[in-house]
């Protein structure tokens, strides 16, 4: 019996967390920005572009992450 890690799936989930992490930090400074009158659009529309794009990333990553079942 061989005794081995699976390293790959660690290195997923600390790339899951790190991309979470991200999201959140952006999804914060949206909340922020949005709240000023003289709010930049243009940044504005510029992060939350950004933040769909590691949305969809964590999604792949997640579904990456789903074991292949055969029925």
């Amino acid at each position: 019996m061989t005794d081995t890690v699976d390293t790959d799936s660690f290195e997923k989930l600390a790339r899951l967390k790190e991309l979470r992490i991200k999201h959140q930090k952006i999804n914060a400074e949206i909340d922020h920005i949005a709240s000023k009158p003289e709010t930049d659009q243009l940044n504005l529309r510029r992060l939350k572009t950004r933040r769909l794009l590691l949305k969809d990333m964590i999604t792949k990553l997640e579904s990456a992450m789903i074991p292949n079942l055969d029925a």
